[in-house]
């Protein structure tokens, strides 16, 4: 299963691409798409959108994980992310790949085991388990985290076992299957 792992920003966008190979992690690329600075938004969100579309193209995931939107330093801020995070779902959603959304905090514990850890941590332990030779940088290694989170979660949820809904499904049909063998 091939993940491509985003984290999103206006200035600068992370992205990593992560294989599960016979139980492990193989790192397949990483990158950092940085529109011009300076550019009109629009311009900056459409640099967003055919990168993101170009890296699909390419490396070609299974599935796509992006950071969701933490709290912003400002209003303006957190408008101007949201733009970008819409740009590049669109652009993922257009390739038909599928999208999941995972928060800050647990894309960090899952890389790390703290939904605090700092960003060094969080480069330190990419760079550990993907056997890199030089940390990447931090929209990069944010994005490699994310996939890695996938990469660990990813199949437990695609049966529904990870989300509270799926182990609710997951009890009722042993229930049911419980009552049908009593009678």
């Amino acid at each position: 299963m091939r993940i491509l792992g985003i984290d999103p920003g206006s200035s600068a966008t992370g992205y990593g691409i992560v294989e599960r190979r016979e139980g492990r992690l193989v790192h397949i690329a990483h990158g950092v798409v940085r529109p011009l600075v300076g550019a009109p938004l629009a311009s900056r969100l459409d640099q967003l959108y055919t990168s993101i579309s170009e890296v699909i193209a390419h490396h070609r995931p299974d599935c796509t994980v992006v950071e969701q939107v933490f709290v912003a330093a400002s209003p303006r801020s957190a408008l101007v992310l949201g733009q970008a995070r819409g740009a590049i779902l669109a652009a993922v959603a257009r390739t038909g790949v599928p999208v999941n959304e995972y928060a800050p905090a647990r894309i960090k514990r899952s890389v790390t085991g703290n939904g605090r850890a700092t960003k060094q941590q969080v480069k330190s332990m990419v760079k550990r388990l993907l056997s890199l030779e030089r940390v990447p940088a931090s929209d990069a290694a944010d994005a490699l985290a994310a996939a890695i989170a996938f990469a660990n979660a990813g199949r437990l949820e695609a049966l529904g076992a990870g989300s509270a809904a799926g182990r609710r499904g997951a009890r009722a049909k042993a229930v049911a299957f419980s009552a049908r063998r009593a009678r």
